[in-house]
């Protein structure tokens, strides 16, 4: 998912690689980070509202 987003943010090559600047690098980085992240955030909801689905009561 992160090489998609990256190509369409207009960088013609996949994820930067030693020739790039830190600048790229670095949000390359915060690209992937928030990938990631929003990824675990959407896991973890949906585990929590199944749960409260199948319990009735919102896990802690």
């Amino acid at each position: 998912m992160f090489q998609q987003v990256w190509k369409k943010l207009g960088h013609d090559e996949d994820a930067p690689d030693a020739e790039r600047t830190w600048r790229e690098a670095m949000s390359a980085a915060v690209l992937q980070g928030a990938i990631v992240a929003g990824g675990k955030a959407a896991a973890d909801r949906s585990g929590t509202a199944a749960t409260r689905h199948l319990t009735g009561t919102w896990p802690s």
